[in-house]
Formats: structure tokens, C-alpha cells, sequence
């Protein structure tokens, strides 16, 4: 005889007063040094405990004092161990979830074939079908000789798998039987309601048909819930163990495979580093995909803006500090905004112009009820490694928040998808900009590869499509370029003296019959807008520019609606030194629309 008696049972009945129940069982139960889990629920009770002997039979006497539980009957069984950890008593909307309303095995149980009944049959050979109602990694260790699985995961899936039954069936007698007879206790009248004639459950379930009938007509071990993983017909605890990642019952033999370690993984879900970066790979495209609909922007919220204070400001008035960080917001907007309740202090309440400010703090301008434009969010994953992630970014679509955006950002889009790391752009393409975008998913590896992007050691490719027909194949353009923005966050070319200096190499890809051009840009330096600057200053501007347009104008637009005709400009290959191997890689996204096929190999 074990140590320990392990008990299972269950009763459909009308419960009452479930919180004080679950508080006298938990205090009982703890009390006599028991252990597993009770639970309660309107509908009835549901139960595996083990502990010892005299202490278990305390327990079924407290429980059949309860009204309704007076029959309860427990399945025994006996282990040198307790198969449980600790203590539980949880309220439950369903004592086994289910999830079909109207299912009232209480007061409508279906018929009970005891297991001497059911062994009889099987020994005469009486034609009946055997359903396992049980999920696949149960099935898997243990059921009856020709019995039917209905291929489930989750008791929630059997439902479904029973419309899926042949029609045929619908006439026959059937059996069912479960681990103990609770599921069977809903899954029984759920198949009478969809037109099953002929059903009968097991009374008990394996548990019972063990303790009476042995292993007759039985292949296997039956699955238990708890710490034993399988008992044999003789109710004994076997030498299975079940993988904590899939849940699959482990045989020995299944132990002893390279690829079963405890806790991670098991011949059954193990993968191989290659096809788990497929799957992470999978997992964050769907992501990706799923945040789209509804844009994350195009559902108003109230965004606070941060202002933060720097050490000059050390003692200012917040009218002070805002009038220096600030200049171009007038002190006036910003009483009306602090009248209306709109200016935030540090700890996010509304606070007063004349408050002092401490250098470090954070101040935040509330926008209420914000909706951002919408933007193109069809962003593709084109590669991800341990220190890489690389996409292609559809336009409009801004990098970082600023201006009219916040949410709607390629960078709140890859947080939410990536969560919780936090993927940190190496480089910047502007908002209608298209192509590819190479992130680092730590600061170690942004440490290892910015360097490479500073000292110019990144080969960047693009495609534009241009107004006009360079006369050469191959020209270059070395104008400098302001270092500070003017309107709209535009730059220019300037004089060598004053501006950045600046080069691209550019190459003629095609010469179109409608007076556009298709050029391949290489830039040399990495000056904000280089390209579009560049080409307008030669006198070709990228189609679709709202911003630097033909003969040198300005336009009144920085970024594009998605209703608008497409900026062409394409950051078509990026390659690097990969940070963790070292080795140069190149990354390219497919050319544009607006790219004849064929032209680019």
C-alpha cells in the first residue's frame, strides 16, 4: 500500500453560498495537511486530492454533508508520493470548461453503463462504438482496443469534432468514456442534442473501469492529471512523464532521446534553432498583420506629449522653461492650455504655469481624444536573427513619433508586434520613403553596428524614379547641405563654407518614353533628405516629391496622405558587416511598382 490515497471526484449538483464553501474547504483541507485542487461552481464540484488516509476520509465526510454532494463517489488510488504541491479551492463558472450554454447534466444526465456492463459487451463482442472524448496527448499514452479519437486539443474543441462525426454513427450505439466520467457527463447530452440516439457514458471513466475490471480490452496506461502523468490497470503510477512545453505524455524510451530536456522540450516539440527562428519569424509577420486593423492611431486617445527640463531651466517658472525649450509656441497658447486643464506636471496632473520646475523632470502637453492621419501599414519582415531585425517599409509611414504621429510609426508597430523588446532603427528612411530598414534588438548590438553606419562603412543602394533625362549614365553630386531644418523639416544645398559636406553617385537604369527617368543612388554621407536634395539640385527632382519640386521650389506638404500619388524613392539594398559574425551581408527589399519587372536582376 502507498503512502499517500489520491482521490478523484466530481458531482453535478445545485451549490450555494460558494464563497463561504471555498473558504471552510481551504481552511479544513489545510488543516489536515492535504493537497490538489477543489473546484466549486454553481453547477457542481470537481475535485483531485491526495493526503493521508484518515485525513481524505475527513474530507468526504464534509463534503457529503454538503446537500446535493451526499453520493459523492471518489475514484482511490494509492502513491508513495504526494502527487500534488499545494492547496487549492478556486470558484469556477464550470466545473470542466465546456463553453455550451444549455448543458445541464444535473437534472438531464445521459445514460450510465456501469464497467462490468461495459466489459461484458466488449467480451461478447457486442458491435458498439468506443469514443474517447479525451484530448490527443491522452489518448496518446493509453485507451481501449478500436477506439474512436475525436482529435481534439481541448475538451472546449468537442463540439466541433462531433459535427464532424459520419451521420452513420447517429444510429449506433455508442459508448463514451473520459479519464473519470466528467466530461462524458457534458459531452453526452451535448451528442444527444445534435442528433445522436444511442449514447450511453461511462460511469466512472477509465478510473473506475481500472479499479473494477482491470486492463480487459484496454492497450496502454491511462493519463492523470497530476504529478503520477499515468497510472497502469492496476492503478499504480507508471514511469511516463509528461514535456512541460507541449504536454505530451513521455514513455521511457522518449526519456532517454537527446532531444527531451526537462522542462523545455520533447521528441514531440523540439525544434531545431533554424525552425524556431521560423516560427518566431511566423509569429511576429502575423503580429504585424493583426496591428493594422484598426490602425493603432485611427482610435482616438489622449496622448501626452513630453517636455523635459533641461539643467539651464534648473529653478525656472514652467512658463520660463517653456518660453526657452520652446520658443516658437507663444506664451499665451500655452495659458489657454494650462486653463483648459491640458498642461501636465511630472506626476501626469494638471499644474500651474508658475509651478518651479527641477532640471530632469518631465512636463507633458495632453492631446485629447488624439486621431493620427492613417499610413501605409503593410510593413514585410524581410530577415530576423538574435541581433538583427530587417523589414520593408511601406510609405507614408514615419520612423519615430513627432509632428501629427505618435502610434501610427514604424517604431510603435514593431514594439507592439516585438514586445517586450523594443527594436532600435540603425538608420532612417523619411516617411515617404519606401524599402529597407535594418534594427538592432539590443543596446549591445546597436553598440556593435551604429559604428559601422558613423564611419560610413555601410553600402546603401536606392532606386528613384526622377522628372527628366540625365544626359550622362553616371553622375555625381557633391553640393553641401544645411545641417539645421527650415520649413517643413526641409534642408538645402548651401555654400561648401557653411553646409555639411555631402555625396552621392548616381546611375541611369532607364531612360522612359513618358520624360522620366529610373536612377540608382548611391550616397556616400548620410545627410538628412541627401537624395531628394541632391536631385533637385541637379535639376531632376523624384516624382511624387511633396517637398523638394521641380526648378528648385519648395512644396507646402512633408508627408504624403495615403490617397496621394507615391513619392518614388526606394532604399532597395542596404549591406553591412553582420555584428555577431562579421561576415558582409546584404539585405534588399523588391523593387516598387513603379520599377519596370525585369529591370533590376
Amino acid at each position: 500500500m502507498g503512502q499517500y490515497t489520491n482521490i478523484a471526484a466530481y458531482r453535478f449538483a445545485r451549490l450555494t453560498h460558494l464563497k463561504e464553501l471555498r473558504a471552510r474547504l481551504l481552511g479544513l483541507c489545510t488543516g489536515w495537511k492535504l493537497k490538489g485542487t477543489i473546484l466549486l461552481s454553481t453547477e457542481g464540484i470537481n475535485l483531485f486530492i491526495a493526503g493521508s488516509r484518515e485525513n481524505v476520509d475527513l474530507l468526504l465526510a464534509e463534503l457529503r454533508s454538503q446537500p446535493g454532494l451526499e453520493s459523492l463517489q471518489p475514484k482511490l488510488s494509492e502513491s508513495d508520493h504526494l502527487p500534488f504541491t499545494r492547496m487549492l479551492v478556486r470558484i469556477k463558472k464550470e466545473i470542466i470548461a465546456f463553453g455550451v450554454e444549455g448543458i445541464d447534466p444535473a437534472s438531464r444526465p445521459s445514460p450510465k453503463v456501469s464497467a462490468a456492463t461495459l466489459k461484458a459487451w466488449l467480451d461478447e463482442g457486442r458491435d458498439i462504438t468506443l469514443l474517447d472524448t479525451r484530448n490527443d496527448y491522452e489518448v496518446k499514452l493509453g485507451t481501449f482496443r478500436n477506439a474512436l479519437p475525436v482529435d481534439i486539443q481541448h475538451f472546449r474543441d468537442f463540439p466541433e469534432a462531433v459535427r464532424k462525426l459520419p451521420d452513420s454513427l447517429k444510429e449506433k450505439p455508442i459508448v463514451m468514456f473520459c479519464t473519470g466520467g466528467i466530461r462524458c457527463e457534458k459531452a453526452g447530452p451535448f451528442m444527444e442534442r445534435e442528433g445522436f440516439r444511442n449514447i450511453f457514458q461511462l460511469d466512472g471513466g477509465i478510473l473506475k473501469y481500472f479499479e473494477e475490471c482491470g486492463g480487459d480490452h484496454y492497450e496502454g496506461e491511462c493519463f492523470v492529471f497530476d504529478q503520477r502523468v499515468g497510472v497502469d490497470p492496476t492503478l499504480q503510477e507508471t514511469a511516463s512523464a509528461q514535456c512541460f512545453q507541449c504536454l505530451s505524455p513521455l514513455t521511457p524510451m522518449e526519456q532517454r532521446d537527446p532531444r527531451f530536456v526537462a522542462g523545455q522540450s520533447c521528441p514531440h516539440c523540439y525544434r531545431s534553432e533554424e525552425q524556431q527562428a521560423a516560427v518566431a519569424l511566423e509569429r511576429h509577420r502575423s503580429k504585424l498583420n493583426a496591428i493594422r486593423s484598426p490602425l493603432p492611431g485611427s482610435v482616438p486617445y489622449d496622448n501626452y506629449r513630453p517636455i523635459s527640463v533641461p539643467r539651464t531651466c534648473e529653478g525656472f517658472t514652467a512658463r520660463e522653461f517653456l518660453r526657452n525649450v520652446l520658443p516658437h509656441i507663444s506664451e499665451s497658447e500655452w495659458s489657454q492650455l494650462a486653463e483648459q486643464g491640458l498642461f501636465y506636471g511630472p506626476e501626469k496632473q494638471p499644474t500651474s504655469l508658475d509651478r518651479r520646475v527641477k532640471a530632469g523632470e518631465r512636463y507633458y502637453r495632453k492631446l485629447p481624444a488624439l486621431v493620427e492621419p492613417d499610413v501605409d501599414a503593410r510593413i514585410t519582415v524581410l530577415h530576423e536573427d538574435v541581433a538583427l531585425i530587417v523589414v520593408s517599409k511601406p510609405a507614408p509611414l514615419p520612423m519615430h513619433p513627432g509632428g501629427r504621429f505618435n502610434r501610427n510609426t514604424l517604431e510603435y508597430f514593431l514594439h507592439e508586434a516585438y514586445r517586450p523588446e523594443k527594436p532600435r532603427p540603425a538608420h532612417r528612411l523619411d516617411a515617404n520613403t519606401t524599402g529597407v530598414v535594418v534594427l538592432t534588438r539590443s543596446r549591445h548590438f546597436a553598440s556593435r553596428l551604429q559604428p559601422q553606419f558613423a564611419e560610413g562603412t555601410v553600402e546603401k543602394r536606392y532606386l528613384a524614379r526622377v522628372v527628366g533625362a540625365p544626359p550622362s549614365d553616371r553622375f555625381v553630386c557633391d553640393a553641401p547641405i544645411t545641417s539645421g531644418p527650415s520649413d517643413l523639416g526641409a534642408r538645402t544645398t548651401t555654400d561648401p563654407t557653411e553646409g555639411l559636406a555631402s555625396l552621392t553617385e548616381f546611375r541611369v537604369l532607364l531612360r522612359a518614353d513618358d520624360g522620366t527617368s529610373i536612377v540608382e543612388a548611391r550616397p556616400k554621407t548620410g545627410r538628412t533628405n541627401q537624395i531628394r536634395i541632391h536631385l533637385q539640385h541637379l535639376g531632376w527632382p523624384i516624382c511624387g516629391d511633396p517637398t523638394y519640386l521641380s526648378r528648385g521650389e519648395r512644396g507646402d506638404q512633408q508627408t504624403l496622405n495615403v490617397s496621394d500619388t507615391p513619392m518614388c524613392l526606394h532604399a532597395w539594398q542596404v549591406t553591412l558587416s553582420h555584428p555577431i559574425t562579421a561576415r558582409r551581408e546584404t539585405y534588399q527589399s523588391p523593387p516598387p511598382d513603379w520599377v519596370p519587372v525585369g529591370l533590376i536582376n
